[in-house]
């Protein structure tokens, strides 16, 4: 019993941290990456359709993305589409391929960025610090059912709080790295 809690927590804050990467990803620095891109939809049919299902999507260079449509007639509902987002882009169309230049940051964005980075790091650090009182809550139910022993209990909490400053630390970790990839120019 008192393992499963402790996979289950572990699981959860993975997850957490998983998620916070993710959302870091989609935090732009001033280099290109394809993946900035797949939230963006567009008009396929009169269906909202992923722009990565209706075309390539490429790096040309380190700041200009390559988007090239399968069919001619949707370039421009896509070059559209990408303007229309809120990413700030501005792609222009060269033949049947749609180029996405990444515009230069700003010091004054790059800090906005960092406060929105530092935000989802305290949420996921949030989420962690769930994880773990819904575990202790958990192991004191156990406790009070006389599932367990007071020790095994104590023991079981430990090692909760253990996992908990691992997460809490890694986040931190993830948060620096991203920090430092912002700031660099």
């Amino acid at each position: 019993m008192i393992v499963d809690i402790k996979k289950t927590a572990e699981q959860k804050m993975s997850k957490s941290l998983e998620t916070l990467k993710a959302d870091f990803g989609k935090v732009r620095t001033g280099r290109a990456h394809a993946g900035i891109l797949d939230h963006v939809t567009v008009e396929y049919y009169g269906n909202p359709t992923l722009i990565n299902q209706v075309a390539n999507i490429t790096l040309i260079d380190a700041r200009t993305i390559g988007v090239q449509p399968w069919e001619k007639k949707m370039i421009s509902a896509v070059e559209k589409a990408i303007r229309d987002s809120d990413l700030g882009l501005n792609p222009s169309t060269n033949g049947d391929v749609i180029r996405v230049p990444m515009p230069m940051l700003t010091e004054e964005r790059r800090r906005d960025l960092i406060k929105v980075v530092k935000n989802e790091a305290e949420n996921a650090k949030v989420a962690v610090r769930n994880v773990r009182r819904d575990a202790n809550e958990h192991l004191k139910k156990l406790l009070k059912d006389k599932q367990v022993s007071e020790d095994d209990e104590r023991r079981a909490q430990d090692e909760v709080q253990k996992l908990t400053d691992r997460f809490v630390a890694e986040i931190d970790k993830a948060l620096q790295a991203k920090e430092t990839d912002l700031m660099a120019v």
